[in-house]
């Protein structure tokens, strides 16, 4: 893949990421849990947003 796409696709999976970490600030879940997705979403991008997805504050 040429650099375009491979920044295009980076650019959509940070704004995925951004928009999860944002879902969780305005969950009503206790602050602590918040910043254990949060740290999660951060520093395990892909298995976090997955584990997000499936179990995340709602």
């Amino acid at each position: 893949m040429g650099i375009e796409v491979t920044g295009i696709l980076g650019l959509i999976w940070l704004l995925i990421v951004i928009w999860a970490i944002v879902r969780t600030a305005q969950s009503p879940a206790t602050p602590i849990v918040k910043v254990l997705w949060i740290l999660i979403l951060l520093f395990l991008p892909l298995v976090g947003l997955i584990a997000w997805l499936l179990l995340g504050p709602k």
